[in-house]
């Protein structure tokens, strides 16, 4: 177990005395004092990013009280937690105050750090990644207004050269938002990532991996339920064709997020990519799984906990290598796939109305006025199509001969 850290107090960061070499007093959260020989005493933040161990410095006692330490320090937490580098931001801040014109960096920064408290957390890192990889040693050192069309399109050429056509085009619209974004704050005239749309040639259209002919369902399910791993891993893949989720929802769910007496499962929007609550109903299949699994992982925030703690979900990789394990490549089925064998076989075989699949997956569908349904949309009809949907999957596994039915559900 990690050693407990005491709380520093007031008292003991005002009394506390020179030695011959500099210490450090550490006051939890990543929060110590540095005290010098000549007495002096430094507030640092010490962190992690990227893998890396980093620290920013928070300025001197006592013109940094505790309290003003602390503050910082949760700041910066919720900055790391968001997939953004205090110390980063700190350094393009700088770099503002000194510099006649704004830079690429220092408006991205600042455009990151404003919007990505509504993003999750992956997604933050996924774009800072991609700003820092391939935009800011090019054009991060650049008055953001001087910056025109050519330039930026011979970044995204670089990026294209990798044969990576499809990120260059996230990155065009990465860099579109942070010039209209720009523009929107008085610090540029117009946006030249608009300038470039047909400049690149368009990626072909990516599918997931996905099993959808019935009998090639049976043999997965069975493999399953004969899988060797983990029981949690198990456990998500027993659920993940029932569900039909996408992977990050499935490994991020959370206890408190279940109502398993009122057989349902809320996911809050900040977890859905497009960013409004959902309702996923329990079939009486799941429920069984899932009072199962409380019984192992229940004292966990999550479902679906890590193997190496109960303090994080599973990897991010855990179903993908578990269809490995059992034979199935990347070209055959992927996590993702498990959407794409619902929405076919429901359809197809089962006959659901197609828009109450679309609300189960959910996907943007609107009203017949062009406004996006709330997630209550439809919600006794597609209780019953999961229960329908789960008592199908059993009838596969079982082998049974399953009936295609002629109506589509009212």
């Amino acid at each position: 177990m990690p050693k407990r850290i005491t709380p520093l107090s007031e008292i003991k960061v005002r009394t506390a005395k020179p030695k011959e070499a500099e210490y450090k007093i550490f006051d939890g959260g990543g929060l110590f004092i540095l005290v010098t020989p000549s007495g002096g005493k430094l507030w640092y933040f010490k962190y992690r990013y990227d893998k890396t161990e980093k620290k920013i410095a928070f300025g001197p006692y006592p013109e940094i009280s505790l309290a003003d330490a602390r503050q910082r320090r949760d700041e910066a937490r919720k900055q790391v937690a968001n997939g953004i580098d205090p110390g980063a931001v700190r350094k393009a801040m700088k770099q503002a105050e000194t510099e006649e014109t704004e830079t690429f960096e220092v408006i991205a920064r600042e455009w990151h750090m404003k919007f990505a408290t509504t993003w999750t957390s992956g997604h933050a890192a996924t774009i800072m990644g991609r700003l820092e990889r391939d935009l800011f040693p090019w054009i991060g050192k650049r008055p953001i207004a001087t910056i025109k069309a050519p330039e930026l399109l011979a970044v995204l050429r670089r990026v294209e050269s990798r044969g990576a056509l499809e990120s260059a085009h996230r990155i065009r619209t990465i860099a579109g938002q942070v010039f209209r974004y720009a523009v929107a704050t008085g610090r540029a005239e117009r946006d030249p990532a608009a300038d470039l749309r047909g400049a690149l040639p368009q990626p072909g259209e990516k599918h997931h991996a996905a099993i959808t002919d019935p009998k090639e369902v049976a043999t997965l399910l069975r493999a399953i339920d004969g899988y060797q791993g983990h029981f949690v891993v198990k456990c998500a893949l027993r659920l993940a064709p029932m569900f039909f989720v996408r992977p990050g929802e499935l490994r991020n769910a959370e206890w408190r997020e279940i109502d398993l007496d009122e057989a349902v499962w809320s996911i809050p929007k900040h977890k859905m990519k497009m960013k409004q609550d959902h309702i996923v109903p329990l079939s009486n299949q799941a429920i069984e799984i899932l009072t199962e699994l409380k019984e192992l992982t229940g004292a966990s925030i999550y479902v679906f906990p890590s193997g190496r703690s109960f303090a994080r979900p599973m990897s991010n990789n855990a179903i993908l290598a578990a269809l490995r394990r059992m034979g199935y490549d990347k070209d055959t089925m992927t996590g993702h796939g498990f959407r794409a064998m619902a929405r076919t076989i429901l359809d197809e075989v089962l006959q659901v109305r197609p828009d109450f699949i679309e609300h189960q997956l959910a996907h943007a569908v609107r009203d017949p006025n062009g406004r996006a349904y709330n997630r209550t949309a439809h919600l006794n009809e597609r209780k019953k199509m999961m229960q329908k949907w789960a008592d199908y999957l059993d009838g596969l596994k079982a082998g049974a001969k399953v009936i295609q039915l002629h109506e589509r559900m009212s």
